[in-house]
């Protein structure tokens, strides 16, 4: 146990990087949570990764364009294929969602298999490497998270299956390779299960809540005590949602 990690130098653009996915993430997630769709956020998340992992392979540089718009041309295809199986076989679309994550992971892994860094690279895809991000690594991802909000709370529920699936996954895109696959799935789901009783006109705030406080401890506690960042927050979202709705359940049974 050390004060000595936790430095603004480091902490403050990783912290900015969590606001800006919480940003987008919660509502996103509160809307997959309610159409019952829970795992499409991992299966385009290791969709989009698949073309991060695809363009490694070519030999691509990490940070270039060719690469975004593979990771970007991933997800969009996966999106437009859970479109139309969602259209055609809606009882079934949790089944092929679960599928078409297997697939991705293992079309990973596959690809990776003969890189002497594979293992290297699908733990930074997973986990993220969000202490290592810089602030002009934000500049472009919050004027596209800007564009997402922008177009989420002006047409919503209006944008359709498509337009949904569509909005995902450019915002996913972005978010996996900030933070990884595992926050992004924490960030969107847990906030939302912990609000999921909460009144209508109170429930976006109280996500937000969650998930920038879980933020915060994540990365103050993995700095304290030396751990992987996104591993530690992953575990304050959950511990926080938990509490969170241990104390509405005491409330609740208060007014009763």
């Amino acid at each position: 146990m050390s004060l000595d990690g936790l430095s603004l130098t480091i902490l403050a653009p990783a912290f900015l990087a969590g606001l800006l996915v919480v940003a987008t993430h919660v509502p996103l997630g509160q809307q997959v949570l309610a159409r019952g769709i829970v795992f499409i956020d991992l299966a385009i998340a290791q969709i989009a990764g698949l073309g991060v992992i695809a363009a490694h392979a070519f030999g691509w540089e990490a940070q270039g364009w060719a690469t975004q718009s593979a990771a970007v041309g991933a997800a969009l295809l996966g999106a437009l294929l859970l479109t139309w199986t969602d259209d055609h076989w809606p009882e079934v679309q949790e089944a092929i969602i679960g599928v078409s994550f297997v697939l991705a992971a293992t079309a990973g892994i596959l690809l990776l298999s003969n890189n002497p860094h594979g293992g290297e690279h699908l733990k930074d895809l997973l986990v993220g490497q969000i202490l290592w991000v810089t602030l002009g690594d934000l500049v472009p991802v919050a004027a596209l998270y800007a564009g997402v909000l922008a177009a989420w709370f002006a047409w919503g529920k209006r944008l359709g299956h498509l337009g949904f699936y569509l909005l995902f996954a450019v915002t996913v895109t972005a978010s996996v390779q900030l933070v990884g696959v595992y926050l992004v799935f924490a960030t969107l789901i847990v906030p939302a299960l912990a609000t999921r009783n909460a009144r209508h006109q109170w429930r976006l705030a109280l996500g937000y809540l969650v998930g920038v406080a879980g933020y915060a401890a994540g990365l103050g506690l993995s700095a304290v005590f030396d751990l992987p960042s996104g591993a530690v927050i992953v575990w304050a979202l959950a511990v926080l949602a938990g509490f969170f709705r241990a104390r509405m359940g005491v409330a609740k049974a208060a007014r009763l």
